[in-house]
């Protein structure tokens, strides 16, 4: 299975569809009668659904285990046919469209077997995904019109030449893998007037988005959040917190960070630590979330 320990736990939400066709307007009235001879058909199939939700991992083998937290199986009946539709909701890693089909088709399945003794002709159509919520389907929502950022790494060694640049980097792939232009990059010592004095230029040049990585542990050389709350109008609370809460899940002393998130302007600041998989989990555990924001301040600037 692919790895989804990176992925953050949102609700996601998938509507499937399945048609089982029938050869005669008979069926589907014995179907309305309950006299179909195997029994009770749109209740049996639905429980049959409801065991398939739950039960996909065991069938498709690249699919996670995940929790089932709502299962609706709705049918729709016409003269010559019978729209199933199933709903499915989760609060976890990974989406449950695979779920949602697979329930459907069990549905369908189920239906054939007990309309089959009456009705040679019935056969299972378009079974399809027809609605996906959460997760990457989110995405293109969430990032809107294009942004550009600015990454400043907090490091003496790296300052004084001494070492590569691993999280900076890091950094950069992830922005440009979500579509963002990283317009520059720049390395300062681990002193507060250095760090401030790069974040006032980043945000005099207009950048949406300023990477900070560094500087927020608790060495007495640490102080990136003391050089940058001074420059904020406003810090972001629940973000700070959404890293620490992931980074928690992953490493127990992830805890210990003093991750920063808030505005400067137009700019949104976003303080990460400054190991490579401290900034990259940072980064997953807020994108591409976090780029809504530009929506709600544009939306309040366009109010005013």
């Amino acid at each position: 299975m692919v790895p989804i320990t990176h992925k953050s736990t949102t609700l996601r939400k998938a509507i499937a569809q399945a048609i089982v066709r029938v050869s005669k307007p008979e069926t589907i009235q014995a179907i309305r009668d309950r006299t179909v001879p195997k029994g009770e058909v749109l209740e049996c199939a639905r429980v049959a659904g409801l065991f398939a939700a739950k039960r996909t991992a065991d069938m498709i083998p690249d699919c996670h285990p995940l929790p089932i937290e709502y299962t609706a199986v709705r049918y729709e009946l016409g003269e010559l046919e019978i729209q199933i539709q199933v709903e499915i909701h989760t609060i976890y890693k990974t989406g449950v469209e695979v779920e949602a089909m697979h329930a459907a088709s069990v549905v369908a399945l189920t239906m054939y077997d007990m309309l089959k003794p009456i009705d040679k002709g019935v056969s299972i159509e378009q079974i399809k995904l027809l609605e996906k919520k959460g997760g990457k389907s989110d995405r293109n929502a969430a990032l809107g019109q294009a942004r550009s950022a600015a990454i400043l790494v907090c490091s003496d060694t790296l300052a004084a030449r001494q070492g590569q640049d691993r999280s900076g980097e890091v950094i950069r792939e992830k922005l440009v893998h979500l579509g963002i232009t990283v317009s520059d990059k720049q390395i300062v010592a681990d002193e507060v007037g250095a760090i401030q004095a790069a974040a006032r230029k980043f945000v005099a040049q207009g950048v949406d988005l300023l990477l900070v990585t560094g500087g927020t542990g608790l060495s007495p050389r640490d102080v990136t959040p003391e050089a940058l709350e001074p420059l904020l109008d406003r810090r972001i609370p629940g973000v700070e917190e959404a890293i620490r809460a992931y980074g928690q899940q992953r490493l127990a002393t992830a805890m210990l960070s003093r991750s920063l998130a808030g505005q400067i302007g137009k700019t949104l600041v976003l303080a990460l630590p400054g190991s490579p998989a401290g900034a990259a989990e940072g980064m997953d555990a807020v994108f591409p979330a976090l780029l809504h924001a530009f929506s709600v301040l544009e939306g309040a600037r366009h109010s005013e």
